[in-house]
């Protein structure tokens, strides 16, 4: 209690304190009604750039209601009169936030006891309900409720300052792919981002590529989940983007001395790169969660592929309902990009429904066995290429990217140059005449 008072009162007698406790605190870490509902007070009149002091403190708490003429002033006065310095405030804040971290754990505990004592569920899934609350205490998000909207909008605002500072005034980060980020406005924190085609379209590929940006341009963990291929395959196909060998001769070892001076170069630039491969083709979401919740600068997840993956770690039961399975993970999907806070790819095959109709691009109703895969994404993009089915298409070694939804923006078809050789996309270049 003391700690809290001395927080308060520091903000009370000194307007610069504010913001470094605004950088701290949030009011639910106020044990004391009292205490919480002045701060709430601070935490209102700070958004809105108004001066700070006790008259103007118990102003506005008598408009928002929550004044009382017998307690509050004498408590506001005693609150500056109590506070040894404010010199010191960052240390009482301190206190505040480790003490309301015990309570978070302490309460976080008690569920999961109770969880255990009531049996409800399985192991595992007592496991991840488990994990999942102390992962919402390290990530400061604690018990989620009700949040008003004065309480939101200065992070609102911090993101808008972000992107301003931002040369490329992307909200998310970039793909690397010009053309593609001005269409997504880049890959959103929280985003479930489904890329999906027909085999041989370049899925792998594409998420790779995005993969490797990220990891490049924005110095965070890019974590890669592949059920299809081999860690040493990725590492492969990653390399060739990296040093432009072709891939045909990193597979067969055909490599001439220019060759080799590429590799090296590359080796040392993916050395500096945070991404992590994992390739255990019995993962479910629950395991990726678990794992990607452990990662403290977390960028980006890439999972290869949706129809891989079975709903519980094992493999698929023959009397499991599949499209059931499919929706469940797809909506488990989402709510580990919410939870993460990351931008996660899904990738995903698509029917062979795009192959009986004259024009074979894909169509939201070509998604696999599930329409809830379609509901859940944010972003649904696929690939295609024309030269893939006619040998004669104009088209050559052109991809187009068709945004086929998108909660962000226009949805639209975007042409890529591909290069199979590299197991690469880049974007088209297009000059425009003036007149």
């Amino acid at each position: 209690m003391e700690a809290e008072q001395a927080v308060l009162g520091s903000m009370l007698i000194d307007a610069d304190c504010v913001k470094l406790v605004m950088e701290k605190l949030r009011p639910a870490d106020f044990y004391l009604k009292q205490n919480r509902e002045i701060f709430e007070t601070i935490y209102t009149m700070f958004s809105y750039s108004r001066p700070i002091d006790g008259i103007t403190v118990a102003d506005e708490m008598r408009r928002n209601g929550t004044y009382d003429e017998t307690t509050t002033r004498p408590y506001l006065a005693q609150l500056m009169e109590i506070t040894p310095t404010s010199a010191n405030v960052m240390e009482y804040a301190g206190i505040v936030a480790d003490k309301a971290l015990l309570r978070a754990v302490g309460e976080a505990a008690a569920e999961i006891a109770a969880l255990v004592q009531d049996g409800a569920g399985d192991a595992r899934a007592i496991l991840e309900a488990s994990e999942q609350k102390i992962y919402s205490i390290r990530k400061g998000q604690g018990a989620k409720g009700l949040v008003p909207l004065k309480q939101v909008l200065p992070d609102v605002l911090d993101r808008l300052g972000e992107m301003s500072e931002n040369e490329n005034h992307l909200p998310g980060l970039s793909t690397g792919l010009s053309a593609i980020d001005r269409k997504i406005m880049g890959l959103n924190r929280s985003d479930l981002i489904l890329l999906a085609a027909r085999p041989g379209m370049g899925k792998t590929s594409m998420a790779l590529n995005v993969a490797l940006n990220v990891a490049r341009s924005s110095e965070k963990t890019v974590a890669i989940f592949s059920l299809e291929m081999s860690k040493e395959q990725l590492a492969s196909r990653i390399l060739s983007v990296e040093s432009l060998v072709d891939n045909y001769r990193l597979k067969t070892g055909e490599l001439n001395e220019t060759d080799w001076e590429k590799i090296a170069a590359a080796v040392v630039t993916l050395s500096h790169m945070d991404i992590l491969l994992d390739d255990d083709p019995l993962l479910s979401v629950a395991d990726m969660n678990a794992k990607c919740r452990r990662l403290d600068n977390l960028g980006l997840v890439v999972i290869d592929y949706l129809q891989l993956m079975s709903s519980s770690g094992n493999r698929s039961r023959a009397n499991e309902n599949r499209q059931q399975v499919v929706s469940d993970m797809s909506r488990m999907l989402k709510i580990m990009a919410k939870e993460l806070d990351v931008p996660v790819i899904c990738l995903s095959q698509l029917s062979r429904a795009n192959e009986k109709r004259d024009d074979k691009r894909p169509q939201l109703s070509d998604l696999r066995e599930s329409g809830a895969i379609e509901q859940d994404a944010d972003i649904v993009m696929f690939l295609y290429r024309d030269d893939y089915y006619n040998e004669d298409s104009e088209k050559h070694n052109i991809a187009e990217c068709i945004v086929a939804k998108n909660r962000h923006g226009e949805t639209g078809t975007v042409e890529l140059r591909w290069m199979p050789q590299y197991t690469m996309f880049a974007t088209i270049e297009k000059r425009r005449e003036d007149g």
